[in-house]
């Protein structure tokens, strides 16, 4: 496994960059808002992660090890490959991608190219169980409370996975009033526990 790289860049091409240590040249892919810093004869240190496929082994590399960590967690998403995760945090910062998921606003999920309405919902849904390895990316004092609208945004979640609007209403009310004070994610959580109790 590379975990991390060191050397000069070579070249800038429009999805990678040729990174040379020693006498040998990675070819690395990066995030295109990362990438965009980058440039030709600079000195770059980079946390890479290494996807070995059956034809082809490719290099990845981040400026940061929060972004290193947001990749690889997204890639245990169903449906999520690493040209996707790397699209994602090209267009979200790790930041980004937490709160959207912590607060399932799948409005700005769905700013990445390939990811829809079903996806974002994958994503939020799927990603609540692991949000403790994006806790790292988050910025100090994220505010662990939903925010207002969070019903409207668990009702969708939920008629968007197939749910009637009235029942999925229902339990999420019911839900947000035995939580009490809750973040988004733990009212997604429990509205879905109660949806497959009641089905």
């Amino acid at each position: 496994m590379i975990a991390f790289l060191s050397g000069t860049v070579q070249a800038v091409r429009a999805d990678s960059l040729i990174l040379l240590g020693g006498s040998v040249g990675h070819l690395v892919y990066l995030p295109a808002s990362q990438l965009a810093e980058v440039r030709g004869g600079q000195e770059l240190q980079l946390h890479t992660s290494l996807v070995v496929r059956e034809d082809s082994m490719t290099l990845y590399g981040f400026m940061d090890e929060a972004s290193r960590g947001v990749f690889e967690t997204l890639q245990t998403i169903s449906g999520i490959g690493p040209r996707l995760a790397l699209a994602m945090l090209s267009v979200l910062t790790p930041q980004e991608i937490h709160r959207a998921v912590a607060d399932a606003d799948l409005t700005a999920l769905q700013r990445v190219p390939g990811v829809g309405k079903k996806s974002a919902q994958r994503l939020v849904l799927e990603l609540g169980t692991k949000l403790g390895a994006l806790q790292a990316a988050a910025p100090a004092g994220l505010p662990g409370i939903a925010p207002a609208g969070a019903a409207d945004s668990v009702v969708e979640a939920l008629t968007g996975l197939g749910w009637p609007q009235a029942k999925a209403a229902e339990v999420v009310a019911a839900a947000q009033q035995d939580l009490g004070e809750a973040s988004t994610q733990d009212l997604l959580r429990e509205s879905l526990k109660r949806m497959n109790r009641a089905s």
